[in-house]
């Protein structure tokens, strides 16, 4: 398995973020990775996702959600054509802090094609990690004010 894991802390209530976070319908005006997402965010149910790393190639995919804890966690794992390919499970986890929250988004990929395409991966999925993240602290940041 590789892991790409990054974090942000941000200036509004755990309320606040997942709000954000989990309106699908409402990331083609602030997300600039997964610039546009549908489905309902709920255990089982399949969403489709479009993201668009930054100098890579712009990918939907239709992964199924796998958990959700209101205010905390909300996963989904996505797979390449079977089982054991290419599987990538997508974690946000939201944990409160004294002035607001920190937000961990991380990704964990497993499968016989991982290895050969991890370069790229780490590279431009980090990236559109952190420019999600920035993006996500600043529109939610902004309903504080």
């Amino acid at each position: 398995m590789r892991l790409i894991e990054t974090e942000i802390k941000i200036k509004a209530s755990p309320e606040t973020v997942w709000s954000v976070l989990t309106k699908l319908d409402k990331y083609v005006e602030w997300n600039p990775f997964i610039n546009n997402a549908k489905g309902e965010v709920r255990v089982g149910q399949k969403l489709e996702v479009c993201i668009s790393p930054p100098n890579g190639k712009q990918m939907i995919f239709k992964p199924t959600v796998k958990t959700v804890v209101e205010n905390s966690d909300f996963s989904w794992l996505g797979r390449f054509l079977l089982p054991g390919i290419f599987d990538g499970r997508h974690i946000f986890k939201i944990t409160p802090t004294e002035n607001g929250c920190l937000l961990v988004q991380k990704e964990e990929f497993s499968g016989l094609l991982v290895p050969f395409l991890w370069g790229s991966l780490d590279q431009h999925t980090r990236a559109g990690f952190e420019l999600m993240n920035s993006a996500l602290k600043q529109k939610a940041e902004s309903k504080n004010t």
